[in-house]
């Protein structure tokens, strides 16, 4: 009942789990200023209780003591200072955030915004303006003298508003440097590999399908969505566990990232315990709304890095494409090292109870660098700095993987017309495709690649 009264933004968060609600919260602007705000009245409370209740003053030497009257003007002067460098820095963050979303990508926004240097520093502006207002509230008709611990504090605070000013411009300067960003996108793709699908996923990932139960997989029970959304998280480790419980296995037919309507199938299960089955109860452990997270989907932080190469090409910034494509190239060595692609999930027991979708190296290949290819189409160079990434990612992965970048990679030349083609992009596209060649032991398919741009006569 309670809840119903709260708005709707609010509300939300209560439908929430644990994980989503704290990954939603630290995505939006209040979560840090909240805190710096609470801790602002706290100081409220003692500071004044140091000046009016324990009367501080009597302790101190007389070079601290503020007259009343002197402490009252400088509280309201820096109320009126404060606001104004917040104001200066939101106005900074709304051009930040126009030309991230202008230049770069929309679904850059959260990043910044989400960034624990910009949460604090909103929180200092924030939790300084309570502060000295509040203060300026209850000093405004004591008959107290004197005053310590509320002029300090409040200098303090005034100081620390105008350093926090200067490390913001400069922390938002900083951010929005090309290197910047495409790094920071790179981190935080690898964070979702590192803490998040190792944890959910790869402890309970096998090679091995052992026992699927094929008799009764022929009577698999279909569940369909409960709504229409994209699958944003899946409680893996407690579905595991149920479906220990029940005896049954548990198929997707989607996956995390992707769109799905209401109705369509989402999982399918059978085994001997599929007769008695409680479908809702798996149903609420895959969570579906209305918008794509990267909680549990490495794919869609490759979009975003892709997504900066593609807005650079349209701008004529070749340099940026480049330094996304490198980035882009030491990620996925991260999903080589720290992902089995196996789409089977066993439970204690080492029997099999969750089947995902199949997934492969070849599509996070795809993900990663075939939207940055379809894009830069004609452009020579930006093809070349493509084929010499993928060269260097070939010499640190496993050679299981050798063929499949080899093939990549011709089919990434193959639309290139050889007579329109300026000789020195020409030469040293052939020596990036070379160097491929040599690492996945493909110099006879080279040769003739080679001969398609340099024929016989």
């Amino acid at each position: 009942m309670f809840l119903k009264l709260l708005p709707v933004s609010i509300q939300k968060y209560a439908k929430m789990s644990k994980r989503q609600r704290k990954h939603e919260m630290q995505m939006t602007l209040w979560y840090m200023p909240f805190f710096y705000i609470l801790l602002s009245i706290f100081f409220v409370v003692v500071t004044l209780l140091l000046d009016v209740v324990f009367q501080i003053e009597q302790y101190t030497f007389e070079f601290f003591r503020i007259n009343a009257e002197i402490t009252r003007m400088l509280v309201s002067t820096l109320i009126g200072g404060i606001l104004t460098l917040s104001a200066f820095t939101l106005n900074s963050l709304l051009v930040v955030l126009t030309t991230f979303s202008g230049q770069f990508s929309p679904r850059m926004l959260l990043n910044f915004v989400s960034d624990r240097r910009t949460q604090h520093a909103l929180g200092i502006f924030n939790g300084n303006f309570v502060y000295v207002l509040l203060v300026f509230l209850f000093i405004g008709n004591t008959r107290h003298e004197f005053f310590v611990a509320v002029p300090i504090v409040t200098i303090f605070l005034a100081f620390t508003s105008s350093v926090t000013f200067i490390y913001f411009i400069n922390h938002a300067t900083t951010w929005m440097q090309v290197h910047n960003i495409t790094d920071t996108m790179k981190h935080s793709s690898e964070q979702i590999i590192n803490q998040t699908l190792r944890k959910d996923l790869e402890q309970f990932r096998t090679e091995e399908p052992g026992d699927m139960m094929e008799d009764q997989r022929l009577e698999a029970q279909p569940i369909g969505a409960i709504k229409s959304g994209y699958i944003q998280l899946v409680d893996y480790r407690k579905m595991i566990e149920e479906a220990r419980k029940d005896d049954i296995i548990v198929q997707f037919h989607a996956q995390v990232g992707d769109y799905i309507l209401k109705n369509n199938h989402l999982i399918s299960y059978w085994g001997p315990g599929a007769s008695d089955i409680d479908e809702e109860k798996y149903c609420k452990m895959i969570i579906i709304d209305y918008k794509e997270t990267e909680l549990q989907d490495i794919q869609m932080g490759m979009h975003k890095l892709a997504e900066i190469a593609i807005k650079s090409l349209g701008n004529d910034d070749p340099k940026t494409a480049t330094n996304t494509i490198h980035q882009m190239a030491e990620l996925m060595l991260t999903v080589e090292d720290y992902i089995t692609f196996t789409p089977y999930l066993m439970d204690s027991e080492e029997q099999v109870r969750v089947v995902l979708l199949s997934e492969s190296f070849e599509s996070y290949t795809y993900r990663g660098f075939g939207y940055i290819r379809h894009y830069a189409r004609d452009n020579h160079l930006i093809i070349t700095e493509l084929v010499a990434s993928i060269a260097m990612v070939a010499e640190s992965i496993d050679s299981s993987k050798h063929q499949m970048l080899w093939e990549f990679a011709c089919n990434t030349i193959d639309h290139i017309e050889t007579e329109v083609i300026y000789q020195l992009d020409k030469t040293f596209l052939l020596d990036a495709l070379e160097r491929l060649s040599k690492v996945t032991g493909n110099q006879l398919d080279y040769y003739s690649i080679y001969r398609r741009f340099y024929p016989i006569n």
